[in-house]
Protein backbone atom coordinates (compact mmCIF):
# COMPACT_ATOMS: atom_id res chain seq x y z
CA UNK A 1 0.00 0.00 0.00
CA UNK A 2 2.79 2.63 0.46
CA UNK A 3 4.24 1.70 -2.84
CA UNK A 4 1.68 2.88 -4.84
CA UNK A 5 0.94 6.25 -2.56
CA UNK A 6 4.40 6.71 -3.43
CA UNK A 7 4.26 6.49 -7.38
CA UNK A 8 1.20 8.98 -7.65
CA UNK A 9 2.66 11.47 -5.71
CA UNK A 10 2.86 15.11 -7.35
CA UNK A 11 5.97 16.20 -8.46
CA UNK A 12 6.70 20.33 -7.67
CA UNK A 13 9.12 21.47 -10.62
CA UNK A 14 8.12 24.32 -12.72
CA UNK A 15 7.36 23.56 -16.05
CA UNK A 16 9.34 24.99 -19.58
CA UNK A 17 6.72 27.32 -19.95
CA UNK A 18 6.66 28.64 -15.93
CA UNK A 19 10.48 29.08 -16.35
CA UNK A 20 10.66 30.88 -19.82
CA UNK A 21 7.45 33.59 -18.53
CA UNK A 22 9.88 34.12 -15.30
CA UNK A 23 12.60 34.62 -17.18
CA UNK A 24 10.93 37.07 -19.65
CA UNK A 25 9.16 38.88 -16.92
CA UNK A 26 12.93 39.35 -15.00
CA UNK A 27 14.20 40.49 -18.84
CA UNK A 28 11.43 42.84 -18.47
CA UNK A 29 12.07 44.56 -15.37
CA UNK A 30 15.91 44.59 -15.89
CA UNK A 31 14.90 46.48 -19.31
CA UNK A 32 13.05 49.29 -17.63
CA UNK A 33 14.94 49.57 -14.83
CA UNK A 34 18.48 50.45 -17.01
CA UNK A 35 18.01 53.82 -17.08
CA UNK A 36 16.97 54.73 -13.46
CA UNK A 37 20.72 52.86 -13.04
CA UNK A 38 21.95 54.94 -15.30
CA UNK A 39 21.15 58.31 -14.26
CA UNK A 40 22.06 57.43 -10.86
CA UNK A 41 25.21 56.23 -11.77
CA UNK A 42 25.83 59.57 -13.72
CA UNK A 43 24.33 61.79 -10.53
CA UNK A 44 26.70 59.73 -8.28
CA UNK A 45 29.43 61.01 -10.74
CA UNK A 46 29.05 64.79 -10.44
CA UNK A 47 28.13 64.79 -6.72
CA UNK A 48 31.33 63.21 -6.26
CA UNK A 49 33.39 65.85 -8.99
CA UNK A 50 31.67 68.66 -6.95
CA UNK A 51 32.83 67.10 -3.45
CA UNK A 52 36.39 66.71 -4.87
CA UNK A 53 36.82 69.95 -6.65
CA UNK A 54 35.49 71.78 -3.14
CA UNK A 55 37.96 69.71 -0.85
CA UNK A 56 40.75 70.82 -3.49
CA UNK A 57 39.56 74.34 -3.10
CA UNK A 58 39.35 73.73 1.05
CA UNK A 59 42.67 72.14 1.45
CA UNK A 60 44.63 75.10 -0.84
CA UNK A 61 43.36 77.50 1.02
CA UNK A 62 44.35 75.83 3.89
CA UNK A 63 47.68 75.13 2.57
CA UNK A 64 48.14 78.83 1.77
CA UNK A 65 47.08 79.47 5.80
CA UNK A 66 49.56 76.84 6.33
CA UNK A 67 52.62 77.39 4.89
CA UNK A 68 52.04 81.58 4.08
CA UNK A 69 52.89 81.37 0.38
CA UNK A 70 50.79 81.56 -2.51
CA UNK A 71 48.79 78.21 -3.08
CA UNK A 72 47.44 77.68 -7.29
CA UNK A 73 45.03 75.69 -8.31
CA UNK A 74 44.80 75.06 -11.90
CA UNK A 75 43.56 72.80 -14.76
CA UNK A 76 46.05 69.99 -15.99
CA UNK A 77 46.91 67.83 -18.72
CA UNK A 78 47.77 64.55 -18.74
CA UNK A 79 51.79 64.92 -17.74
CA UNK A 80 50.48 67.61 -14.49
CA UNK A 81 51.11 70.75 -16.09
CA UNK A 82 49.29 73.95 -15.59
CA UNK A 83 47.15 74.18 -19.06
CA UNK A 84 46.49 78.03 -20.30
CA UNK A 85 43.05 79.52 -20.49
CA UNK A 86 41.28 77.96 -23.06
CA UNK A 87 43.93 75.62 -24.08
CA UNK A 88 42.45 71.95 -24.32
CA UNK A 89 43.71 68.43 -22.66
CA UNK A 90 44.28 65.55 -25.27
CA UNK A 91 40.94 64.99 -25.65
CA UNK A 92 40.06 68.42 -26.69
CA UNK A 93 37.92 69.30 -23.43
CA UNK A 94 38.83 72.88 -22.41
CA UNK A 95 36.97 72.57 -19.16
CA UNK A 96 37.84 71.93 -15.39
CA UNK A 97 37.14 67.75 -16.23
CA UNK A 98 40.26 67.79 -17.63
CA UNK A 99 41.60 67.60 -14.22
CA UNK A 100 43.25 70.00 -11.74
CA UNK A 101 46.29 70.56 -9.12
CA UNK A 102 47.40 72.05 -6.68
CA UNK A 103 50.90 73.67 -6.92
CA UNK A 104 52.60 75.64 -3.88
CA UNK A 105 54.74 78.85 -5.10
CA UNK A 106 58.14 77.91 -3.56
CA UNK A 107 59.69 81.14 -4.96
CA UNK A 108 61.52 79.80 -8.10
CA UNK A 109 59.36 77.05 -9.01
CA UNK A 110 55.69 75.23 -8.09
CA UNK A 111 55.98 72.10 -6.33
CA UNK A 112 52.84 69.69 -6.84
CA UNK A 113 50.88 68.97 -3.85
CA UNK A 114 47.85 67.23 -4.86
CA UNK A 115 46.12 66.42 -8.35
CA UNK A 116 42.62 65.23 -9.74
CA UNK A 117 42.84 63.06 -12.36
CA UNK A 118 40.15 63.79 -15.92
CA UNK A 119 37.17 62.69 -15.75
CA UNK A 120 35.19 63.02 -19.36
CA UNK A 121 31.84 61.95 -18.26
CA UNK A 122 31.17 65.25 -16.41
CA UNK A 123 31.16 68.74 -17.41
CA UNK A 124 32.61 71.34 -15.01
CA UNK A 125 32.64 74.99 -16.56
CA UNK A 126 33.76 78.03 -14.13
CA UNK A 127 36.92 80.31 -14.46
CA UNK A 128 39.63 79.40 -17.46
CA UNK A 129 42.41 81.08 -15.43
CA UNK A 130 44.20 79.51 -12.66
CA UNK A 131 42.95 80.10 -8.56
CA UNK A 132 45.66 81.88 -6.44
CA UNK A 133 44.83 81.79 -2.97
CA UNK A 134 47.35 84.33 -1.09
CA UNK A 135 48.07 84.11 2.67
CA UNK A 136 47.74 85.55 5.45
CA UNK A 137 44.21 85.14 5.24
CA UNK A 138 43.89 82.62 2.40
CA UNK A 139 41.91 84.93 -0.19
CA UNK A 140 41.30 84.32 -3.51
CA UNK A 141 42.66 86.38 -6.12
CA UNK A 142 39.96 88.08 -8.20
CA UNK A 143 36.44 88.31 -7.53
CA UNK A 144 33.82 85.90 -6.69
CA UNK A 145 33.75 82.76 -8.89
CA UNK A 146 31.75 79.74 -9.93
CA UNK A 147 31.94 76.36 -10.93
CA UNK A 148 28.82 74.54 -12.97
CA UNK A 149 29.33 70.72 -12.39
CA UNK A 150 26.61 68.63 -14.98
CA UNK A 151 26.66 65.80 -16.49
CA UNK A 152 28.28 65.71 -20.16
CA UNK A 153 26.00 63.99 -22.15
CA UNK A 154 22.46 65.46 -21.51
CA UNK A 155 19.78 62.46 -21.62
CA UNK A 156 16.08 62.35 -21.10
CA UNK A 157 16.99 60.95 -17.41
CA UNK A 158 19.21 63.57 -16.28
CA UNK A 159 17.60 66.61 -17.44
CA UNK A 160 17.17 69.79 -15.04
CA UNK A 161 18.66 71.39 -11.62
CA UNK A 162 18.65 67.83 -9.55
CA UNK A 163 21.41 66.82 -12.01
CA UNK A 164 23.66 69.81 -11.28
CA UNK A 165 25.53 71.74 -9.07
CA UNK A 166 27.16 74.35 -8.39
CA UNK A 167 30.61 75.52 -6.66
CA UNK A 168 30.26 79.21 -5.46
CA UNK A 169 33.85 80.52 -3.89
CA UNK A 170 33.86 83.62 -2.12
CA UNK A 171 36.53 86.72 -2.40
CA UNK A 172 37.75 85.18 1.41
CA UNK A 173 38.51 81.96 -0.48
CA UNK A 174 35.44 79.89 0.92
CA UNK A 175 33.61 77.19 -1.30
CA UNK A 176 30.56 75.83 -0.87
CA UNK A 177 28.13 73.33 -2.89
CA UNK A 178 24.69 74.19 -3.91
CA UNK A 179 22.47 72.03 -6.01
CA UNK A 180 21.46 73.04 -9.64
CA UNK A 181 23.21 75.56 -12.08
CA UNK A 182 25.21 78.02 -10.95
CA UNK A 183 23.19 80.79 -12.88
CA UNK A 184 25.64 81.71 -15.96
CA UNK A 185 27.56 83.48 -13.18
CA UNK A 186 31.08 81.94 -13.37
Amino acid sequence: MNWTYARWRPRHAFTLIETLVVIALIAMIAVMATPSFVAWHVRDQVDARAKALASTLAYARSEALRRGSRITVCRIDAARRCLAAGQSCGDGVTDWSCGWAVFADNGSALSLLRAQPLLSAVSIVGTQTNLTFTPPAGQLIGSFRSFDIAPRVSSKATQGDRWRRCIKIAAGGRARIVEGACGGTS
